[in-house]
């Protein structure tokens, strides 16, 4: 059937039939081909040269040679708050972040477009790169990453000028120098500004004291206060300059701030919540709030953790389990006319200088007080620095028969005024004695404690009969009087620092002899210089630091007017 026709759109056309007798002269097809893939190499087989890439000249990938030319250049570190940072191998000892815009990817895109011409990095090899260094700075343990203000191990401090050619100044007892390269590590910031060289000439504090119109005592201590200001490892009060409008407190902080840590916005407005105040605090040694009005409860604990330490830790952009820390110690002033009744711990970590009112005919313009300060601050800076070393040479010397809060602090007082002859310590302890009792009059709760163990000597109560005797003036509670005994208890723990200021000793170890065992709080009367009315005893200093008997004063007495 249709053995000899096929019907091709729609016409006949005959079809050779297929047998034996049919002559196969045609050539097989694909006989005379290579087999398919047969001199390939098989898939995922090792090209010859062990490498991939090295046949048939590829050339290495943007993110592998944006590698290398950083490992050429730059050594990769840690910091103990585990972030990563560059280093250059032939340059200032700055630790560069890996990423933003002073950071080393914005280095890494100029220097691969230079080297490879008409080549750009691309951001996915960018990345893959600088994840690549971040493996890197994790291979060795984390070091130390300073900022402004570091120490070495055998004591000296080192402040960075913040210039880009990396140099420093290192003071040692009764000794200081600039020298070119840091011998500690420093990062830099964008809040930051460059310091000039000092120089040593004579008058320059009694130049600096002309700018400013404050008393001998207060500029004493504010000049303590900057020299104490570079000792990295010691909590600093707060430099509060307090005094009416036209005193020139915002002036006289920012020129504070900007001899010890310069920067091109050294006086800032008061945070919104503690996130925003830590980012400000990272990225500056000192810095100052400039009007502040009100400290609400969560900036007075804030400021009073910035002095002595704190960390924030928080959860990583675009991970789950990954954190950022961010840790400081920081040097704080502030500017106020009336910060209303600060909190007792607040009140225990505050330097306040009274400033006076500038006569009309006295008071000069910004620009001019700018001009005559920038002439001046090389002289400025030698003289602090001269009264460092003097410091540095006394302190280990230096012996309290009390230890204040602020002790440390306390012991720069005391080994300034051995260097100079000044008083320092014992008007900064009257001050600070000050401070506390305004504080207390200014809070409302306070005061009636205070007023009920005057009357009653001793009181010995729970917290429910201390909450039912205390009644506000008028009867009308504030808003901040306490809600309930619970939170006066509380309260009372936090005033004890104020009260003890005013002879009011608080103890709330004791318990009722009753089987209820309730918890009392024990008011009582004593002298304010009764040893016994102060917080539980120090412990004993005599191990804290070598005896070393002082040099002779000839040897340290630096030139400071």
């Amino acid at each position: 059937m249709n053995t000899d026709l096929k019907h091709v759109n729609g016409h006949p056309r005959p079809v050779p039939p297929i047998g034996p007798e049919t002559p196969t002269d045609r050539p097989p097809v694909n006989t005379d081909r290579p087999g398919m893939n047969a001199d390939r190499l098989g898939v995922n087989t090792r090209r010859p040269g062990g490498k991939s890439g090295d046949d048939g000249g590829k050339k290495p990938s943007a993110a592998t040679r944006l590698v290398g030319l950083a490992r050429e250049r730059y050594r990769f570190v840690m910091s103990t708050d585990a972030r990563p940072y560059a280093v250059a191998i032939d340059g200032p000892n700055l630790a560069l972040p890996l990423r933003g815009k002073t950071g080393v990817r914005q280095r890494l895109a100029r220097l691969y477009a230079d080297t490879f011409e008409g080549e750009v990095a691309s951001q996915s090899a960018l990345a893959d790169a600088m994840t690549v260094l971040e493996g890197l700075a994790e291979d060795d343990d984390p070091v130390p990453v300073h900022l402004r203000v570091g120490s070495t191990p055998d004591g000296r401090i080192v402040v960075d000028l913040g210039a880009a050619d990396g140099r420093a100044v290192v003071v040692a007892p009764n000794h200081w120098e600039v020298v070119d390269r840091s011998p500690v590590l420093f990062r830099r910031s964008g809040a930051m500004a460059p310091m000039p060289e000092p120089v040593r000439s004579p008058g320059g504090l009694d130049r600096f004291h002309a700018l400013l119109n404050m008393d001998g005592p207060a500029f004493r201590h504010l000049v303590a206060w900057m020299a104490a200001a570079w000792l990295p490892d010691i909590p600093h009060p707060i430099l509060t300059c307090k005094g009416e409008q036209g005193t020139g407190k915002s002036m006289t902080a920012q020129m504070a701030i900007n001899l010890v840590d310069p920067s091109p916005a050294a006086r800032r407005s008061q945070p919104r919540d503690e996130k925003a105040w830590s980012r400000q605090a990272f990225t500056s040694w000192a810095l100052c709030l400039d009007n502040i009005s009100t400290i609400p409860r969560w900036l007075s604990d804030t400021l009073c953790k910035a002095v002595t330490g704190d960390g924030v830790v928080d959860r990583a952009l675009f991970t789950d389990d990954d954190v950022v820390v961010l840790s400081y110690r920081r040097v704080l002033a502030m500017t106020t006319i009336d910060a209303g009744a600060l909190a007792g711990d607040l009140a225990e970590r505050v330097l306040m200088v009274e400033l006076q009112l500038i006569d009309g005919t006295r008071r000069r313009s910004e620009e001019e007080l700018h001009t005559e300060f920038e002439a001046a601050r090389p002289a400025v800076l030698a003289a602090l620095l001269d009264l460092l070393a003097g410091v540095l040479a006394v302190l280990p010397s230096v012996r309290l028969d009390s230890m204040p809060r602020m002790a440390d602090f306390a012991r720069v007082l005391a080994a300034v005024d051995q260097v100079t002859g000044w008083q320092t310590l014992p008007d900064y302890l009257a001050a600070s004695s000050n401070v506390a009792s305004d504080a207390l009059e200014g809070d409302l709760f306070g005061t009636a404690v205070a007023a009920l163990v005057t009357q009653a000597g001793t009181w010995t109560g729970t917290a429910t009969q201390l909450f039912e005797q205390l009644q506000p003036p008028g009867g009308v509670r504030p808003p901040d009087w306490p809600k309930d005994p619970t939170r006066a208890s509380g309260r009372v723990k936090r005033l004890a620092p104020l009260l003890r200021s005013i002879g009011i000793t608080v103890d709330d170890t004791q318990r009722s002899q009753d089987r209820t065992r309730h918890k009392l709080i024990v008011l009582t009367r004593t002298d304010p210089d009764d040893p016994s009315a102060s917080a539980p005893s120090e412990p004993d200093q005599s191990g804290l630091w070598p005896e070393e008997p002082p040099p002779e004063p000839e040897a340290y007495r630096p030139d400071l007017y």
